[in-house]
């Protein structure tokens, strides 16, 4: 289910909270533009009322709503997070008594694994030829996406100026919370992204310190971002749809398969806690219980 249609001007308190947001806490783009997204259906769904006058009971009717319209479990958790944060701001800052939001609960929805492409898939993927300047900055994006293993927000924010250590083998990056780490750069990523800062000239201003930009010189967002690397895949003939966030699973799994050190994988994803890491370990026993199957003598179906 897609948000609500954008409004002309979000109301006051919107506004007011994400530039909070934005300023105290530093919150990303992506981050923010989630958090309008949510509080939009919040607003929608009190047909524009003050939620300040809001209850508990209502903020519980609003979330069967939801989830009758076919909101799953985990968009209504996000949904509840942001209100709960708006509400904690409300207390805070406009003197409210109350947080309705606390205690309410989302649905529960069945465990998920992350989607992940097979080796043989990535490959198809990046190997494939560039034809044009547009496809040369494109391989050099996933490329750089499934060999360092980057958010969305770090790769669109990459610039020339910092960051980008090519003859070491290195990319540092603004994660969440506006933290940096270092990762490695693959030698194929760094093959395409000299291929690509050969042309880029051609597109970007003078003065742009952007990494990646559009034909038109501007930074490339995540939707246009979202939008190649779908083009791609089904250029090459992948037969699945490809997000960005896939091939960041990817190369997690990819690693831990190869290493089977969780630890480092961790680090080298910049999760903050081991337990976000772990879902990996699903995946890798998922592979483990494939090769099982297909190799012990008496695991195999006749």
């Amino acid at each position: 289910m897609s948000g609500p249609p954008a409004a002309v001007s979000d109301p006051v308190w919107i506004e007011a909270y994400l530039a909070w947001l934005a300023t105290q806490r530093r919150a990303a783009a992506l981050t923010l533009e989630n958090y309008r997204r949510d509080l939009r259906r919040l607003h929608a769904l009190s047909e524009g009322r003050d939620p300040g006058l809001m209850s508990a009971p209502e903020l519980r009717r609003f979330v069967g709503r939801l989830h009758a319209q076919g909101l799953g479990g985990r968009s209504i958790a996000r949904c509840l997070s942001a209100w709960r944060g708006l509400y904690r701001w409300l207390i805070r800052h406009q003197g409210l008594k109350h947080n309705p939001a606390e205690g309410i609960r989302a649905p529960k929805s069945p465990a998920r694994l992350p989607r992940v492409l097979s080796p043989d898939q990535a490959k198809a993927l990046l190997d494939a030829p560039a034809d044009g300047l547009l496809e040369c900055r494109d391989v050099a994006m996933f490329e750089l996406f499934y060999s360092s293993g980057l958010r969305l927000s770090e790769l669109s924010g990459l610039t020339l100026d910092d960051g980008l250590a090519l003859g070491g083998g290195l990319v540092t990056v603004i994660g969440k919370r506006s933290k940096s780490r270092t990762v490695p750069v693959g030698s194929k990523a760094i093959e395409a992204v000299n291929a690509w800062l050969a042309l880029r000239a051609s597109l970007a201003a003078t003065d742009c310190p952007l990494l990646f930009v559009t034909r038109s010189g501007t930074r490339m967002s995540p939707g246009a971002i979202r939008s190649r690397l779908a083009l791609r895949a089904d250029a090459v003939g992948l037969g699945v749809h490809v997000h960005p966030h896939m091939l960041r699973h990817s190369f997690a799994s990819h690693v831990l398969q190869s290493s089977g050190d969780l630890r480092a994988v961790q680090e080298l994803l910049g999760h903050a806690s081991i337990r976000t890491t772990q879902i990996y370990t699903h995946l890798d026993f998922q592979h483990l219980a494939k090769v099982y199957d297909a190799a012990h003598p008496r695991a195999r179906k006749r």
